[in-house]
């Protein structure tokens, strides 16, 4: 008998969360979208048919389960049945933005560990691998008793900057708030700059009342968090900077939600450009000085490796000689 796992095609589908990115890594990966349909019934209820044979294949499934996150969910969830159902050697997500990953602990009594469930639910309907961008909390790999391949954005932001002119003492890596100061620290020490961090008094029903720890006065400061949702967070830190004597602002953020008005908070904000990923597909209005970065060569070249069994650790770091 033929043992079709013995050599396993590598088959790459998109869900509907964002197509535009996964059209992008396949083009990197040199692979072809599969063919599959996506439909809601009246009910609300989700029908997937994959229009190819997987039988024996390495499926790798792309989906950011971003707005409206439930019904990303369900289609991946549902998408990762029908594939262990039609016999795929292995079923690999691709979750270029992981939504429920803020919920990772309880912080007030009784509050649920909302992306330990979905982890659950996803190693349930039979995952075999996750690959994500930019988890919120690195911990949310231990959620999974399957393997996580956790990708960094810090050295795409990096050549961003290094290739602006950005770097060295005249430039400030901000924190916004002090969970985020290993993010930061992480883009100074590429771009060779010191760190300062947004703190505010236990009180901060007056968050313009923040304080500085650090230096930003005459220099050109580059605000930095992994979700920008809101965009609360950036406008009231630019602000705070703008105050200090920052003499040019930035922000950046691995993930752009823009939820809830961002475009309108943002616009007011003494900010002069602002970097995303593509791991988002938002029709949320969005400010004019928004700049997308894409990922989809990184996660492209990470899927590539893991199919082919290779390292994924060159993926983790930036270096200069880099095109």
């Amino acid at each position: 008998m033929v043992n079709h796992s013995a050599n396993p095609q590598l088959k790459l589908f998109s869900l509907t969360s964002n197509t535009a990115i996964a059209e992008k890594i396949a083009k990197a990966a040199g692979v072809p979208l599969g063919k599959l349909s996506s439909r809601q019934f009246s009910d609300g209820e989700i029908m997937i048919n994959i229009e190819e044979s997987v039988r024996g294949d390495d499926i790798y499934i792309v989906q950011s389960t971003s707005n409206p996150v439930n019904d990303h969910l369900w289609e991946l969830l549902i998408m990762v049945d029908a594939c262990k159902r039609a016999s795929a050697n292995s079923v690999n997500v691709v979750i270029p933005y992981f939504g429920y990953s803020r919920q990772d602990r309880i912080a007030a009594s009784r509050e649920p560990i909302t992306a330990k469930l979905v982890a659950n639910m996803l190693v349930k309907a039979g995952v075999d691998r996750v690959l994500v961008l930019d988890l919120h909390a690195v911990q949310v790999q231990g959620f999974f008793d399957i393997p996580v391949d956790n990708l960094f954005t810090m050295p795409l932001f990096a050549k961003h900057y290094i290739d602006k002119g950005l770097t060295g003492s005249d430039v400030v890596v901000v924190s916004p708030k002090n969970s985020g100061v290993k993010r930061a620290r992480s883009l100074a020490e590429y771009l060779d700059a010191p760190i300062a961090i947004i703190d505010y008094s236990e009180d901060d029903s007056h968050r313009e009342e923040g304080y500085i720890i650090g230096d930003v006065k005459g220099k050109k400061a580059i605000l930095v968090d992994d979700i920008l949702n809101t965009g609360k967070t950036f406008a009231e830190a630019a602000k705070i900077v703008e105050r200090d004597g920052a003499t040019e602002i930035y922000a950046v953020a691995s993930h752009g939600l823009f939820a809830g008005g961002a475009a309108e908070v943002l616009k007011m904000a003494p900010i002069k450009e602002i970097l995303v990923t593509d791991s988002v597909c938002t029709d949320e209005p969005k400010p004019e000085n928004v700049e997308y970065l894409t990922a989809s060569e990184l996660i492209a070249e990470a899927i590539v490796r893991i199919y082919e069994r290779q390292p994924l650790s060159p993926l983790f770091t930036y270096t200069e000689d880099e095109d």
